[in-house]
């Protein structure tokens, strides 16, 4: 089997259809098919495998000792699965260790029970999770298991080979779960036919792991099995969620736009108070929570102060876009409307860009390496590069699709060459201090700041950005900058985002007493809810 990039030449090898994929037939690849040959745990290398005799030898990793909170993590699952628990939600902090906790939690699983095959599902860039996920596997031992490691983009493909060949997994990981709380995507249809969500027979063993599970108890559709069988219910009367925290008591309803939660402080405690029961309280718990060691992230507000022609740009864009909402709310035209929230936060974010490049350069004058996370590549990612290229700064760029060679620019950043990234992504990259990188070096040590140049509409996102640099007992503050200007989309997008940030750190157990500085600097009503998954 070949990993050939799309429409890459392949002299030799062929096209199958069923596999999808190209093919090779021959004990050593030719040089010119060299370059495609799939690495360990990959997906390809595990068709490979499956479809020959005798599997290829997987080379020997560089070993790692595991931290105890991941020896201790590891138990705490493996005792959920020997109970005849179906599926555990592991929700430690960013940073803390769920890729070894995970790797060691499947080891154990296998030395109780038959195990023979692993899905890890984990998040894009595949250029970055894919081989990170393999070195783990490798340096914290395989126990000889045939472990196939693909990303959420590539899930349809895996779907597609279980139904034509029958093949089912004996364990699931689910790398930052929280992508698939949508039901009404292809990517839900996929995981339910991986995952075995909707049988009761064969179903593998899942381990969910996200730091950031949901918003809102009604984005829990993975947990849809879990909670059937904590109230013994029959597993087809869950695949309608809202439906069934209704029946239970959840303070949901219907509403224009599908089903919505209420914004009752008090009744959206007492929902989660539920929620974390139906996890925390079963024998063994069917959860676990550790908070970061080093303490939650620092997140500040940033307001920014426009020149006078920045202003009026600004209030020029601002009335265009009243107009623009108006007449969409008038007609009804919601399509319209979003059409026009977009381009004003994206011209928006352009006239700040040159407030961000000042900042960014005051930071590296004063020896620290800055991660900016942006939305938008033309008018963000692009013009922010630009400048900071010709002021004479090294950038890092980990956005736009094939443009940049992913792995190669976070190393560049890693490495301290290029003291600034730029980056879309909001997960499954580590831009931390001291990271131990491929082939033994040690990323700088350089205090890492973070930026968040457009606030974002989701909390999870929010919170996954910033894990990407306070991670691993490194701690890196971040801030949000906005045009601070009364009554525009900005301020209420970072007012959403820090109430939104609050209730899903909450969720996760984390610690949101950090966030109201921000908080009172917009004047937002947010909500620290209760722990879902509560701590250790």
């Amino acid at each position: 089997m070949l990993a050939v990039p799309f429409r890459a030449p392949a002299p030799g090898a062929s096209w199958h259809a069923g596999l999808s994929a190209h093919v090779y037939v021959g004990a050593t690849l030719p040089a010119a098919l060299a370059p495609y040959d799939p690495p360990p745990y990959s997906l390809e290398r595990f068709l490979e495998d499956e479809l020959n005799a005798e599997p290829r030898p997987v080379p020997a990793g560089r070993p790692m000792s595991p931290r105890p909170e991941q020896v201790t993590g590891a138990a705490v699952i493996a005792a959920h699965e020997a109970a005849g628990g179906r599926m555990f939600l592991l929700g430690d902090d960013p940073g803390v260790g769920k890729t070894g906790t995970a790797v060691l939690a499947v080891g154990r699983i296998a030395a109780r029970r038959p195990v023979r095959t692993v899905l890890v599902v984990a998040d894009r860039p595949a250029a970055i999770t894919v081989p990170h996920w393999a070195r783990s596997i490798a340096a914290f031992g395989d126990s000889g298991l045939r472990w196939c490691v693909t990303t959420w983009d590539r899930l349809g493909k895996v779907a597609g080979l279980t139904k034509a060949t029958g093949q089912r997994f004996d364990v699931v990981v689910a790398d930052e779960a929280h992508m698939v709380r949508h039901t009404t995507t292809q990517r839900w249809k996929h995981w339910r036919s991986v995952s075995g969500a909707g049988r009761v027979k064969d179903a593998p063993y899942v381990l969910l792991a996200t730091a950031t599970p949901a918003h809102t108890p009604l984005e829990l559709p993975y947990l849809a099995p879990h909670f059937a069988a904590v109230h013994g219910e029959p597993l087809k009367d869950w695949t309608d969620l809202p439906g069934r925290l209704a029946a239970h008591g959840f303070h949901v309803e219907r509403a224009r736009y599908g089903w919505s939660w209420t914004e009752d402080a008090e009744e959206r405690r007492a929902d989660l108070a539920r929620l974390r029961s139906w996890l925390a309280d079963t024998e063994p718990p069917a959860t676990l929570h550790r908070p970061a060691p080093w303490g939650p992230v620092s997140v500040t507000g940033t307001p920014v102060e426009l020149t006078p022609a920045e202003r009026a740009q600004y209030e020029a864009e601002w009335s265009e876009f009243r107009a623009e909402m108006q007449l969409a709310r008038r007609k009804r035209e919601t399509a319209r409307g979003r059409a026009a929230l977009l381009r004003f936060r994206q011209k928006a974010g352009l006239i700040r860009a040159q407030a961000t490049v000042d900042w960014v350069k005051a930071q590296v004058e004063a020896d620290r390496q800055v991660a900016v996370s942006v939305e938008f590549v033309e008018t963000a990612a692009d013009p922010i590069r630009e400048a900071l290229l010709d002021g004479g700064v090294a950038v890092a760029s980990i956005y736009g699709r094939d443009r940049f060679d992913v792995e190669a620019e976070r190393l560049r950043f890693q490495t301290g060459e290029a003291p600034v990234c730029v980056f879309t992504v909001t997960a499954s990259i580590s831009l931390h201090a001291g990271e131990v990188l491929p082939g033994g070096r040690t990323a700088s040590t350089t205090p890492r700041v973070g930026l968040f140049h457009q606030p974002r509409f989701s909390g999870i996102a929010a919170r996954q950005v910033t894990g990407r640099t306070h991670r691993d007992h490194q701690v890196s503050p971040w801030r949000v900058a906005f045009a601070f200007a009364q009554e525009t989309v900005e301020e209420d997008v970072a007012r959403v985002m820090v109430e939104r940030l609050a209730v899903t750190g909450s969720t996760a157990g984390g610690d949101t007493a950090g966030l109201q500085q921000i908080a009172e600097l917009l004047d937002a009503d947010w909500l620290p809810a209760i722990s879902l998954t509560g701590s250790d």
